[in-house]
């Protein structure tokens, strides 16, 4: 199933680093009555995740503090360590946007955005994607159809909201 707009995302737990070591975090907790950003990439490190994608989550994170918005959640294919790394390398971290790592790919399976790129070496990852959600609900979704991040830049969303 592809999620799309009005249904309800499922239940999940991801993995970040702390300072004392992996630890999870929940989807349902993340949501419960809030206003959340979540744009997923298919690589931390991959080249128009690293110098697009992030960025433009960075440059409009104030712009969605004005409308509303609580948070803003990066979701990966990629472990808690990489993701810790990726935060750091790419200021996501000292920016407040939160860098989860969807460890095993069964968030972006249940939302039917999970996908194999053989020439590159990427099975089980995230089709890139952003959307907006209230209390648990997407009302916004930009799932990209390009190579780029222009569907699902945080320029786009913003638009939308």
């Amino acid at each position: 199933m592809t999620i799309s707009v009005g249904d309800k995302l499922p239940s999940a737990t991801f993995l970040v680093m702390t300072n004392e070591g992996p630890a999870t975090v929940s989807l349902d907790d993340k949501l419960a009555g809030r206003k959340v950003v979540i744009f997923a990439v298919p690589g931390a490190f991959s080249t128009t995740c690293h110098v697009a994608h992030m960025p433009s989550f960075i440059r409009t994170k104030d712009k969605f503090a004005e409308k509303g918005v609580d948070e803003i959640l990066c979701v990966a294919v990629n472990d808690p360590f990489v993701m810790k790394m990726w935060a750091e390398a790419t200021g996501a971290d000292k920016a407040g946007i939160a860098c989860l790592s969807d460890a095993d790919g069964s968030f972006a399976k249940a939302i039917g955005q999970s996908f194999d790129a053989d020439a590159v070496g990427f099975y089980g990852r995230s089709k890139r994607y952003a959307m907006y959600v209230e209390d648990g609900v997407v009302k916004v979704f930009h799932p990209e159809t390009t190579r780029g991040c222009e569907i699902s830049s945080g320029e786009a969303l913003l638009d939308e909201i």
